[in-house]
């Protein structure tokens, strides 16, 4: 099995597979997430530590539970060889309808294959109003190609 754009990397091709990551994340479909990673991969997800395809479904049919209406974009932050890291932001409500966004950071490491066999990532959550929220499309779906990124945010952040 094979996931293209394959490393080393250029700035396109990361951002090419950055675009795919944020598109397969934003189905909410555990499943089809989890083929993007090897069948071993390793995952630290806040201070969750997991480890293969299994883990991962079942990690984020949990996730996908409780954060409900979940909204997420990536970009690129830095790029080399077979790694790639990014920022990101999502939105999600809880079931008290409680909004919040979730800002953080990812390292990933791929294979020959262009399958990632480690990811890493740092996330903080704060609570908004609903009235604050920056991220609008139908879920679950794609982010919009005409909707802003991070850079492109009222706030920038």
């Amino acid at each position: 099995m094979s996931r293209p754009p394959f490393p080393p990397f250029t700035r396109e091709t990361a951002m090419q597979k950055i675009r795919a990551a944020e598109d397969g994340w934003n189905s909410r479909n555990p499943e089809k997430v989890s083929l993007a990673y090897t069948e071993d991969s390793i995952w630290r997800n806040r201070s969750v530590l997991l480890q293969g395809r299994a883990a991962i479904v079942a990690f984020l049919a949990d996730k996908w539970k409780k954060e409900h209406e979940y909204r997420l974009v990536k970009e690129l932050w830095a790029f080399t060889d077979n790694r790639i890291a990014v920022r990101f932001q999502y939105e999600y409500h809880d079931d008290n309808g409680q909004w919040f966004r979730a800002y953080g950071n990812e390292n990933w490491e791929f294979d020959e294959q262009g399958l990632m066999r480690r990811r890493e990532a740092s996330i903080n959550d704060i609570a908004i109003k609903e009235s604050e929220r920056q991220f609008f499309w139908e879920v679950p779906g794609p982010r919009p190609a005409d909707h802003p990124g991070l850079a492109n945010t009222p706030k920038g952040y």
